[in-house]
């Protein structure tokens, strides 16, 4: 064995939920689990492993993963209460793919297992997280403009009149909505003479976006004891994600060197204000690219242009403070993806030399054995895996190291 390896050797433990608690100075609200990669399940078995022991042994109820928020509300139904079919909740109830992964799918049907016939105070919840934004653009703002609305309308009744409370008609929505195509349109992306997020039909929405979230909130005493917290959480969820949606399609229609920065930044407060959300009914487990939940700023090349930006982790971390714990993930090879073994001169090749599969490193502690300078980031062949960062070590709770990941 090297003797960096046998300097780094005595800081690795099995990768296991006791572990993780050990290298916390308490049990995080908000645990997050990065991944360098997208689209490997050998990464989501390791989460769901570690879930489960989470659940078992921790007391976690919540699992939040990088997915539509909004399209998570059909896992979510279907695992707590079993409404509609697995196949339905795959095919549905996650964006970007994710529903077609058999480790997604193994996690849905453990937790809808597991609630069967359990309390509901004691079942366990999934949620989507991330903004409804697909690869090639946003969402429309109806879903979530028009079900805050209908909230509103039913239940603000009961508590007295309600004329002139709501700042518009549900037709007069529907009618500055207009078609969801013009709201859907890809090459928005890259043109934002083709984005419709600066019209005069968007900036008013904008302003009824939040009126009806500062009526929500001015309301909340009635609303909670009329429509319970469930659907007050929802009516939430509905109104941050209109305006965030919003938000996100005036930047889609602006032409300064900001436009990209902000619309990645959007992306990500919208991540965070939905974590901070989650972790008000109890300690949740996240689950996303390390980029979004690493606690430094976040950094990627778009079309040429380096972006900085924020992301949800380091959000959420301001937040939270010790309540928030993130446990960053590095690979050793992605062989299928032309990823070989690391540089032995990388952390990853350190770790790498290393007998075992998969195990957690501390990785504070790591930083502090490597000393300085630390070694150079490993460079990727593939632009889907990004290595780690080892600047990042000192900021991350936990590493978990993956040997090998295999297609």
């Amino acid at each position: 064995m090297a003797p960096d390896t046998a300097r780094i050797a005595h800081l690795t433990h099995a990768l296991e939920a006791s572990a993780v608690m050990e290298l916390l100075p308490g049990r995080p609200r908000l645990l997050a689990l990065g991944e360098p990669t997208h689209g490997e399940d050998t990464l989501l078995d390791v989460r769901n492993g570690l879930f489960r022991q989470l659940v078992e042994q921790e007391g976690y109820r919540t699992i939040a993963v990088e997915s539509d928020c909004l399209a998570g509300l059909r896992v979510d139904a279907y695992v707590t209460t079993g409404a509609g079919t697995l196949d339905e909740a795959m095919e549905h109830g996650f964006s970007h793919g994710f529903g077609a992964s058999a480790a997604n799918r193994e996690l849905v049907r453990w937790a809808r297992e597991y609630n069967t016939d359990r309390p509901a105070a004691d079942r366990l919840r999934f949620a989507g997280f991330d903004a409804p934004l697909e690869m090639t653009g946003a969402a429309s703002p109806r879903r979530p403009l028009s079900a805050l609305h209908a909230f509103l309308t039913s239940w603000l009744s009961a508590d007295g009149p309600t004329d002139g409370l709501l700042p518009c008609t549900a037709d007069r929505l529907d009618a500055l909505l207009g078609p969801d195509d013009r709201w859907t349109e890809p090459a928005a992306l890259t043109d934002p003479s083709r984005s419709c997020g600066r019209s005069p039909e968007a900036v008013q929405l904008a302003v009824i976006a939040h009126d009806l979230v500062s009526l929500l909130d001015e309301r909340t005493p009635h609303l909670i004891a009329a429509a319970g917290r469930e659907a007050w959480d929802r009516a939430r969820l509905h109104g941050r994600t209109a305006t965030g949606l919003l938000s996100y399609h005036s930047w889609l229609a602006d032409t300064t060197p900001a436009r990209m920065t902000r619309l990645v930044s959007v992306r990500d407060r919208m991540m965070a204000e939905n974590l901070l959300a989650l972790a008000e009914r109890g300690p949740v487990l996240a689950f996303a690219h390390n980029a979004h939940l690493q606690r430094e700023r976040s950094s990627m090349r778009m079309g040429g242009e380096r972006l900085e930006w924020w992301g949800a982790g380091a959000i959420v971390s301001a937040r939270l403070g010790p309540e928030y714990g993130f446990l960053a993930t590095a690979l050793g090879t992605i062989r299928h993806q032309g990823v070989d073994a690391p540089p032995p001169e990388t952390v990853e090749g350190l770790l790498y030399a290393l007998p075992e599969d998969r195990f957690l490193v501390a990785a504070p502690r790591l930083a502090a054995a490597l000393g300085d300078p630390l070694p150079a980031p490993r460079v990727s062949p593939w632009f889907g895996y990004f290595g780690l960062d080892p600047a990042h070590l000192k900021e991350t709770d936990g590493l978990v190291f993956i040997r090998d990941v295999r297609g």
